[in-house]
């Protein structure tokens, strides 16, 4: 496969400065959106493939949405020739198990507790609330990368994070007082 030069005689440089440094965020943001690691990788290749291929068309400014752009739309065609795979939640809840290993068995079963619920009210919440609590949430993508990413308005990003957490919130409070209720019983 021949893969487009650009024309710009500085572009490697500008590739090595703009979209080098972006690489952890890609990859974070593809682990997120694809269940398998590999899968991940390979988003991230596609995405720095067709950044280097467009290199020209790249103003300079914000090179973060202008890859996570390129990134939405790679996800985008690839989804259209395969049927996507449901994301497992619990995944994200047991790597953060893992680094509870430290806890007293007491605050372990808490926090068990406590990421079990709020994994259930994710999962509660609707398609495009949880997306974008994964990217400005866990993610720790800026309102503006989110809205970049998503191709919708920045303010959309903050009313439906809003919502999605307020949400949350009350599951996780409605539970605790459950919990409550039934302890004392």
């Amino acid at each position: 496969m021949q893969v487009k030069q650009p024309q710009r005689r500085d572009a490697r440089a500008i590739y090595e400065r703009d979209v080098l440094p972006e690489v952890p965020v890609l990859l974070r943001v593809a682990q997120s959106l694809t269940s398998q690691p590999a899968d991940a990788n390979d988003l991230v290749q596609d995405t720095l493939l067709r950044a280097w291929r467009s290199l020209d068309t790249f103003d300079g400014r914000h090179p973060r949405s202008w890859l996570l752009t390129i990134m939405r739309n790679a996800n985008y065609n690839n989804h259209r020739r395969r049927r996507p795979e449901p994301i497992d939640l619990t995944e994200a809840t047991s790597r953060e198990r893992r680094a509870d290993e430290g806890l007293s068995a007491e605050d372990h079963v808490m926090r068990t507790e406590l990421d079990d619920v709020v994994a259930g009210a994710l999962s509660e919440v609707s398609e495009d609330f949880r997306k974008v609590i994964v990217l400005v949430d866990i993610d720790g993508l800026s309102y503006a990368e989110a809205a970049a990413y998503l191709g919708i308005p920045e303010g959309t990003v903050m009313s439906r994070l809003h919502r999605a957490r307020r949400k949350i919130r009350d599951r996780v409070v409605s539970n605790r007082i459950a919990l409550k209720e039934g302890s004392s019983a």
